[in-house]
């Protein structure tokens, strides 16, 4: 019976079930010549808000109007007539509702098929919907030249549960973080550090650190760092040899710390990729030939290569265009010194996605502050042969911190801008990974230090967890008194009266559906609000439905149904690797 359930999505199993009847209702109608010969208009079926207008509600009659040349009403009460035989059949009955709505309410066998799947199977939530898609998550992807900021807490926190609502939903998941270890922001960092390092020796004044460098504490306590081993050897070196030597010694500190603040942020990479291979392994150049030979990219006077952006773009949104320009101009891939430009590294980047490593589908979390770079990399993606519509870029808003109702700008153990760690230091970590995911990416959230650390349930993931306890509660205490759970020959042929029960039912059922819809739309944060409100479904259903001295078939359903939770809320916490406390 496990296997039976293995990827089964209680909401869509009703919603076929209500459209094949209906359908086939409608068919035998037409077949009895009570409605018109004609071929059935697209119609919905539905999960409606309010399980009073039933379990599926369907507008085949209002849809059919038009074809059927008939009042909707009246082609409802034809298609009711023409309904089978629904004894032993998942549906209980259907409805007219207003102007001809049809409402289907179902028999007690989907119920009761949901808590079966929900206690059978420990994967329950998962679907084949992805149908093994590669799919390619990229987030965070921070400048190793410095600490990850508040933007990078949410993009993780956003990135890895996207990454496993995608997993769940069927998909071949690889969690990629791009190491920029090349470029302009490199040699910006080498400079820093020389500056830094040369300071120790001779004094800030002799050796001015330029307002174009990187002014934090880190640059200071890595060069100290390579004093303290190097000494003052480096002093008489040329500048450019420092500067290579200071790189090599700070950027693999800095890529490993990026790897420890992460992991303790509970995020795994599958893959850590550098910019730096691109260029060693003349991908960066392949892809330029490319473009030149297409024609997307043609040489300048000055020797530059250009690449005609707005040609490729313009299909996707906004061209790549400055407020003081009236239409967007080409783009230098290749400066004129030879030296490309990170959008082209950023090309072959994506290029080596899609086509060297053949992902069905890549998708990049950015700050919204990218959102005029979107239409240009899905161009670009076109113009180099792939399809951009495999390139999907998730923008997420900024993180307003506030204690005291007040923002909080600055961290109180550094007085500078708050990073990562100093977040992780000040808050569980559970707390931060679920604030990070009760809003969809395009909007703002406002982070609660206080609400954070509070253990009670206004908190919402000590809310959520302590749901998961107190159902673990409710099973020690049955032990206790000698009652275990029997298995679902001790509860066959139960009906789920009462409606808290069926509130509940209807909740664990719609999991397996939210993961599809997360997934579709790209948004984790569907999953946090939907655990929410299973766990206020079942404060509601422990606060109505007595368990311990029901009798004894429906303790036994009850316990099933507390399992069928506790089921549903370990799945979720554990996906979005947020502790699962069995006492609190």
């Amino acid at each position: 019976m496990k296997e039976t359930y293995k990827n089964y999505n209680p909401r869509q199993a009703s919603l076929d079930e209500a459209r094949a009847l209906l359908t086939q209702a409608a068919q035998a109608a037409m077949a009895a010549g009570d409605l018109p010969q004609v071929e059935l208009p697209d119609f919905i079926v539905e999960i409606p808000a309010d399980p009073k207008n039933g379990d599926v509600a369907c507008n085949l009659a209002m849809a059919g109007a038009r074809v059927f040349k008939k009042a909707p009403r009246q082609i409802a009460e034809t298609i009711l007539a023409h309904l089978p035989d629904l004894t032993d059949s998942p549906v209980d009955r259907v409805e007219i509702a207003g102007p001809g709505f049809l409402n289907v309410y179902l028999s007690t066998g989907p119920y009761t098929g949901t808590v079966y799947a929900a206690t059978l199977n420990e994967e329950y939530g998962r679907t084949d919907w992805g149908k093994g898609q590669k799919v390619n998550v990229e987030f965070v992807s921070a400048n190793p030249t410095g600490p990850m900021h508040l933007g990078n807490a949410r993009g993780g926190a956003l990135g890895d549960c996207l990454a496993a609502v995608l997993d769940w939903a069927g998909c071949d998941v690889t969690r990629e973080f791009y190491v920029n270890d090349a470029g302009n922001q490199i040699q910006k960092f080498g400079k820093s550090l020389s500056v830094r390092y040369q300071q120790i020796f001779v004094g800030e004044e002799a050796a001015p650190l330029p307002e174009d460098c990187y002014q934090g504490e880190d640059i200071k306590v890595l060069a100290r760092a390579f004093a303290d081993q190097e000494g003052d050897k480096w002093m008489t070196a040329d500048e450019e040899a420092r500067k290579q030597a200071l790189i090599d010694f700070a950027l693999p500190k800095n890529i490993a710390g990026l790897e420890r603040d992460l992991a303790k942020y509970r995020i795994a990479y599958d893959v850590w990729f550098r910019e730096s291979t691109l260029h060693d392994s003349g991908a960066v150049q392949a892809v330029v030939d490319k473009l030149l030979a297409s024609g997307a990219c043609y040489k300048a006077e000055d020797g530059a290569i250009m690449y005609r952006s707005a040609q490729f773009s313009e299909k996707y949104g906004a061209a790549n265009k400055r407020k003081d320009e009236d239409e967007a101009k080409d783009e230098v891939l290749v400066r004129a010194n030879g030296i490309p430009t990170y959008f082209a590294a950023d090309i072959a980047y994506h290029y080596n996605k899609l086509a060297v490593r053949g992902f069905d589908k890549a998708i990049d979390v950015w700050g919204a502050d990218h959102h005029g770079h979107v239409a240009r990399m899905k161009g670009a993606m076109d113009a180099v042969g792939l399809d951009g519509a495999k390139l999907d870029v998730v923008l997420m808003q900024l993180v307003k911190l506030v204690r005291d109702g007040q923002p909080v700008r600055m961290s109180k153990r550094t007085g500078k801008a708050i990073t990562l760690t100093d977040l992780l230091d000040e808050v569980p970590i559970d707390s931060a990974r679920f604030f990070f995911n009760m809003r969809e990416a395009g909007s703002q959230v406002e982070f609660d230090l206080d609400l954070a650390v509070k253990e009670d349930s206004d908190n919402p993931v000590y809310y959520v967890q302590y749901a998961h306890a107190r159902i673990c509660s409710i099973l020690k205490k049955l032990a206790a008194a000698g009652i275990e759970y029997e298995g679902i020959h001790a509860w066959a042929g139960y009906t789920w009266p009462e409606e808290a029960e069926r509130d509940l039912i209807r909740a664990v059922g719609a999991f397996p559906a939210e993961i599809v819809g997360a997934a579709k739309n790209y948004d984790p944060a569907r999953i946090t609000r939907y655990v929410i409100d299973l766990a206020g479904s079942f404060h509601k259903f422990y606060n109505s439905c007595r368990i311990l001295d029901a009798e004894p078939a429906t303790r036994q359903a009850r316990i099933a149904l507390c399992l069928a939770v506790k089921q549903v809320i370990f799945n979720v916490l554990t996906m979005f690797k947020i502790t699962v406390p069995e006492q609190m």
